[in-house]
């Protein structure tokens, strides 16, 4: 691999939003910083199992996605990664105004990146750590023409 591309939050906001499962859940980027980011996942019904809670894989994308974002962001252009595996712990319900999902980079290699999420439903100003992640990034280059 290369440098780190310098172009990373936009190429990773570009890269992550044009998926059509971040589109279906709807979240956004609340910051994007070299080995960090984060996810703002507003609470909408179909993505909760009843009385209000986010559902429990709801909450495995949005790690999956914010600990794979943070991978991304020290990528050279032309890069992109893909999960090989996630593990999950849900610690706490996940229930409020939204979730915000905070990845970072543990190790990051030539082929491989270990990065990690924590979870937060936020209500107000109150955040609750409601999941936590470890997630495995194959680092590939994409596809020439």
């Amino acid at each position: 691999m290369t440098e780190p591309n310098p172009d990373f939050a936009q190429a990773v906001r570009a890269v992550v939003l044009s998926m059509p499962a971040a589109k279906h859940l709807g979240f956004t980027f609340g910051r994007i910083e070299r080995g960090e980011v984060e996810i703002v996942q507003p609470f909408r019904e179909e993505l909760s199992q009843h009385n209000g809670f986010f559902q429990g894989g709801v909450l495995g994308s949005l790690a999956d996605f914010a600990a794979g974002s943070a991978a991304g962001t020290l990528l050279p252009a032309g890069w992109v990664n893909m999960t090989v595996d996630y593990t999950v712990k849900l610690v706490a319900p996940a229930q409020g105004e939204k979730v915000l999902a905070r990845g970072r980079v543990v190790k990051a290699g030539r082929t491989t990146t270990v990065a990690a999420a924590d979870l937060f439903a936020c209500t107000g100003e109150q955040e609750t750590l409601c999941a936590t992640a470890l997630v495995s990034m194959r680092n590939i280059p994409l596809p020439q023409g």
